[in-house]
């Protein structure tokens, strides 16, 4: 069986410490109620559509 996956979408997502994400999965984990069920989470970043092209 595979484990619950929460993708988190965002910018400059390299910025988020490790004990935040270990925050982020204490609160996941209490709010759904998955105590003992292991858990991923997926920080994926995408293309800025606003961001100016360089020529």
């Amino acid at each position: 069986m595979n484990p619950p996956i929460i993708v988190v979408h965002g910018n400059s997502l390299e910025h988020v410490t490790d004990s935040y994400k270990r925050f982020l999965e204490g609160r996941f984990r209490a709010h759904f109620k998955l105590t003992g069920t292991p858990l991923r989470i997926e920080m994926r970043s995408g293309k800025n559509p606003f961001d100016e092209k360089k020529s």
